[in-house]
């Protein structure tokens, strides 16, 4: 594998580090720290937030001054929030840390998915090889998801608290290697922040946009209060389980989601079926709502690990084919194009999650749940829309298709004129003959 691809890969798979850190450490680090569950929540928004914000700006930086740089920024960025989360003590710390993953988190985001697809998507052909590179690059941003729980659950249980999360930081610099060797494809020439901005004239950036909104809400809640839902649950259905033990295997719950979701996201990446495009969202979205009605009633952590595999699986296509379908219909993907449909989509993370921890603190995060319900509902018919859609790569399409149209029926036309005359020529002389 080229240096390249590993730098690709690796942010994508970065970005799953970060999404996963706070669920996986957050049963030990809210009591530490002194907080409930509605200032976790608030902890999640101000991540979400920076999120936001950062995405726009490392969009352009990308695109403006090139990959390595926006590798760089994502990878230690990232390294340093994650060990000030490993050391904060108090809800304020807390949120700065929050607020610097949003940074590298975006960084690693667009690493991964407009470079990472760039470089990948030579293994794939046809109408939806960009989408099928999307979601092999993704598969590593479930492999973060995965083994980020995975690993500080065993820590926990070895370790302290600020050793056991420290080591993530540790992990996640690792990346910097292969930055360095890289050699990098050439960025957009040319590049003016206006092109940015025209982005937003077209219907397609707009419904992408709103597709991730929903979609993105529905991840970043199960990634941030899967760990606390299963926690619930166990307690529930075993109230003498040791809080340690129930901790640890809590975390897990958060892992088999990440698993299924990276094999969900590889088998489609393989399957062919990114070729159904916006229809593979909408069945994902009606699916997902059926899990999440089961989960807001589920009483036997056998089934919560169930319907955690289940919906890793089901939200697995979603993401990267609304990615992959958007840059088809541009013709090509930018980081100023991702920047934006991904900061608008962030937006439904910044306030779902939190609403979920505000409900929770007077029910429990098992009947917040339901608050999801709606963006699955909206999520189906914005997919729909985004399928059928025309981008500006259909409308060039169209127009080349109607201009070698056009020259073919003047050429047609122009063939009848130059032979009308032969025509009338071998007519008058039939008329003649016969005549004789």
């Amino acid at each position: 594998m080229e240096s390249i691809q590993v730098v690709g890969l690796s942010g994508a798979f970065g970005l799953g580090m970060c999404f996963a850190v706070l669920g996986s450490i957050a049963v030990k680090m809210m009591p530490r720290m002194g907080i409930d569950q509605a200032k976790f929540g608030t902890m999640i928004s101000a991540f979400m937030f920076a999120c936001l914000i950062a995405q726009l700006v490392v969009g352009v930086m990308m695109d403006s001054l090139g990959y390595q740089l926006v590798a760089i920024v994502g990878f230690v960025a990232a390294a340093v929030a994650i060990l000030l989360l490993a050391n904060a003590k108090n809800f304020g710390a807390g949120v700065l840390a929050c607020v610097l993953l949003g940074v590298g988190a975006m960084a690693c985001n667009t690493t991964g998915n407009v470079l990472g697809t760039q470089v990948v998507q030579k293994l794939f052909s046809g109408e939806g090889a960009a989408a099928s590179a999307n979601n092999l690059v993704n598969v590593f941003f479930g492999l973060g998801l995965f083994l980020t729980p995975f690993v500080v659950s065993f820590l926990f249980q070895k370790l302290s608290y600020e050793k056991a999360v420290s080591a993530l930081g540790i992990i996640i610099l690792l990346p910097l290697i292969a930055v360095f060797m890289a050699v990098y494809p050439p960025t957009p020439a040319g590049f003016k922040l206006m092109d940015a901005v025209m982005l937003l004239k077209e219907p397609v950036t707009i419904l992408a946009a709103f597709v991730l909104f929903c979609y993105i809400a529905l991840e970043s809640s199960f990634c941030n209060w899967l760990a606390p839902f299963g926690k619930e649950v166990l307690k529930q259905e075993k109230p003498d389980l040791p809080g340690d033990k129930a901790d640890a295997s809590a975390a897990r719950l958060l892992s088999a989601f990440a698993i299924a979701m990276m094999a969900g996201r590889l088998i489609t990446s393989f399957s062919g079926i990114t070729q159904f495009g916006g229809w593979l969202i909408a069945g994902a979205a009606v699916v997902a709502a059926v899990i999440i009605m089961i989960m807001t009633g589920v009483k036997s952590s056998a089934a919560a690990y169930a319907l955690a595999l289940a919906s890793g699986l089901v939200f697995a296509p979603a993401f990267p084919t609304t990615v992959g379908v958007t840059f088809t219909k541009f013709g090509g993907g930018s980081g100023s194009l991702f920047g934006i449909i991904f900061a608008i989509g962030l937006a439904g993370a910044v306030i779902v999650p939190k609403a979920i921890g505000n409900m929770a603190k007077g029910a429990s995060v098992q009947k917040a749940l339901k608050l999801l319900l709606p963006a699955c509902v909206i999520l189906v018919l914005l997919a729909v829309g985004l399928h059928y859609v025309k981008g500006p790569a259909d409308k060039a399409g169209e127009s080349k298709a109607k201009t070698v149209i056009e020259q073919v029926t003047d050429k047609a036309k122009e063939t009848v004129d130059q032979a009308k005359p032969a025509v009338e020529q071998a007519a008058d002389k039939a008329k003649a003959t016969v005549q004789q």
